[in-house]
């Protein structure tokens, strides 16, 4: 059964009150040998979870916009190349949460919807990319500003790095300038957790 999660239920999913430690473990991926043995707040693993929950709704969205064809060539190569980061960063950001012993949320757990004919033509894939792309760039952005694990910030700063990219791609093919602002926006955690309901039903 599919369960979908509210803000308040993806904050608190495993949560467990205390500190939890990151330990280091082949679940932990790039976080676990960042952050081995640090000292994670239940502020810091609420961002946890609402990050893992952009990496599986980044995921959804790239693997209905290859299923389309509505995208071929170099584009569709960039998708391709797009979807593997968002399952490497969600690999790594999910081992936050095994590393302090809790389940992350996999893509079971949600039921993501888009607006009518997202997946119908190049330009609303496009459309949809730049804004879903420019909210994941400000959930990490605002997540490096707010972390209190200072050896998580590199890691999260790393993958805000790889979203500007899958953002210049998206802007790119939408017509506008791949290089944009000198200091992209960063999110509050519910700004961003706000900005992902839209998506989940």
């Amino acid at each position: 059964m599919t369960v979908s999660l509210s803000r308040t239920q993806l904050f608190s999913r495993g949560a467990k009150g205390g500190a939890a430690l990151l330990v280091v473990g082949s679940a932990g991926g790039f976080f676990a040998g960042s952050a081995a043995a640090d000292a994670i707040s239940d502020a810091d693993l609420a961002y946890a979870r609402l990050l893992v929950g952009t990496e599986l709704l980044a995921a959804d969205f790239y693997a209905r916009a290859i299923a389309s064809q509505q995208l071929s060539g170099e584009p569709l190569k960039h998708l391709k190349r797009a979807l593997f980061n968002e399952q490497e960063h969600y690999q790594s950001v999910s081992g936050i949460l095994t590393g302090a012993g809790q389940p992350p949320a996999v893509a079971e757990d949600f039921d993501f919807s888009y607006p009518n004919g997202t997946f119908g033509s190049k330009a609303s894939i496009v459309k949809l990319g730049v804004a879903l792309e420019t909210t994941f760039l400000g959930a990490y952005l605002g997540a490096v500003g707010a972390l209190q694990a200072n050896a998580l910030k590199q890691p999260v700063a790393r993958i805000a790095a790889s979203e500007a990219e899958h953002l210049s791609v998206f802007t790119r093919l939408s017509g506008g300038d791949p290089i944009g602002i000198s200091f992209p926006n960063a999110l509050s955690i519910d700004e961003a957790s706000g900005a992902l309901d839209a998506f989940t039903s």
